[in-house]
């Protein structure tokens, strides 16, 4: 069965200021659309990849070629991206701002590393926060379109959250200023959303 473009989970302006309506039409009408499409032509070439879910074939990226990885990285992490955020963000609670104050030493500072990271990614890609399988969290990145979801990621773990730094993301609102749109951005993050995905490891 091949994999469908998951509809945004609110309007497409639904975000705004914060991330404008022409943008999230865009990035989910084109952007997000070309990945979907193009994973289901990789896995269309792959009959070992017919059935499995993307998190399946996350496991095995390492063997897949470039149409695999890219496509089915990009179909994955703005499902995850889209999900992630909401009007009126709110602010972490409970166990997860337990974590985040014994990892970081507080939501200012995890924000500021957030934002490095973000700003410090060369080129296209993510920022992440994640937990290891020791259930630290931790802030990384990745290039292109991978995720801490890959068999080869460089530092794996569970992702909890992760901000597309592609210029796609961000361009039309806010030109070449990647910092401006890290900081903008935590208006709109569904803490939530990230608690609960934390709380779901046990955490």
């Amino acid at each position: 069965m091949a994999f469908e473009l998951p509809p945004l989970p609110y309007d497409y302006d639904a975000l705004e200021p914060t991330i404008s309506k022409e943008i999230m039409t865009l990035h989910h009408d084109k952007h997000h659309k070309a990945y979907t499409d193009k994973l289901n032509e990789g896995v269309e070439k792959d009959q070992n990849l017919a059935g499995k879910s993307i998190e399946d074939i996350l496991k095995v990226i390492s063997s897949q070629p470039p149409l695999v990885r890219n496509n089915g990285g990009g179909y994955w992490n703005h499902d995850f991206f889209w999900k992630s955020m909401k009007k009126g963000g709110g602010k972490p609670s409970g166990k997860l701002a337990e974590a985040i104050d014994r990892d970081f030493g507080g939501l200012d500072k995890f924000k500021e590393e957030f934002n490095a990271k973000g700003v410090g990614q060369f080129g296209s890609g993510w920022a992440w926060l994640i937990a290891d399988q020791s259930g630290k969290l931790k802030v990384t990145s990745t290039p292109n379109q991978d995720n801490p979801l890959m068999d080869d990621a460089k530092e794996p773990g569970t992702p909890l959250l992760g901000n597309d730094v592609w210029e796609h993301a961000y361009y039309l609102d806010y030109k070449n200023d990647r910092a401006a749109y890290l900081k903008a951005w935590w208006d709109v993050v569904d803490w939530d959303t990230v608690g609960q995905r934390y709380e779901a490891l046990g955490g």
